[in-house]
């Protein structure tokens, strides 16, 4: 860890430990370093994409590169066994988390008709019982809940995380209750923080499931 704090990520293996790090034992400190390190790499693959003067209409190249970073760690908490064996392979895995934001983002936009737009009275988002079974993944947003109290955290992590909308569509449909980008990037990041330091918890919840 010293290395990357001195900015030394030259060498695979020092990459590959800060990966399991991050992943495997879920060390906040390690996900804020894996984001710094890498953090350039996926703008530089977002500024040569095919599909990124688009992409940069409809959305911000901080959001996408957020993007990419959150699948990355949603796909370590939904697959704890999810490790790499090279360099490549890690970053080849990031690089597809990056196009499923950016995807994501065109379809979205390309059929705004099919984008939900959630209820603050959704059962899932209060905890009441659905009516229906819940649907796969639900598992997770419901790990996600119970570790936040803030009631503004807890509606931007069910729109976030449960519903998949970016922050930019967040404000755009739900205009009424967040209507500055900045404080959905702000608040996406307490949140972030807060749930790499009970990764373990969160963990253990869906492994009872």
């Amino acid at each position: 860890m010293r290395h990357y704090n001195c900015g030394e990520y030259g060498d695979d293996c020092y990459a590959l430990e800060i990966f399991h790090r991050a992943m495997n034992m879920q060390e906040a400190r390690a996900w804020e370093i894996l984001q710094q390190c890498f953090g350039g790499v996926v703008s530089g693959w977002l500024r040569r994409h095919s599909r990124r003067e688009r992409a940069y209409a409809l959305d911000s190249e901080e959001n996408y590169v957020a993007q990419a970073f959150t699948r990355f760690w949603q796909a370590s908490m939904n697959n704890p066994e999810l490790s790499f064996a090279s360099l490549a392979a890690a970053l080849n895995y990031l690089r597809a988390s990056l196009n499923g934001a950016i995807m994501d983002t065109l379809r979205i936009y390309n059929h705004p008709n099919e984008v939900p737009l959630p209820d603050p009275g959704d059962a899932l988002y209060t905890g009441e019982p659905a009516a229906e079974e819940p649907e796969e993944g639900d598992e997770l947003w419901e790990a996600v809940r119970s570790l936040l109290s803030d009631g503004r955290e807890k509606r931007l992590a069910y729109l976030h995380f449960h519903c998949g909308l970016k922050a930019r569509e967040i404000v755009h449909f739900c205009s009424s209750e967040f209507n500055d980008v900045q404080e959905v990037y702000r608040l996406r990041h307490n949140i972030f923080k807060r749930l790499a330091r009970h990764a373990d918890q969160i963990r253990w919840r869906l492994s009872c499931v």
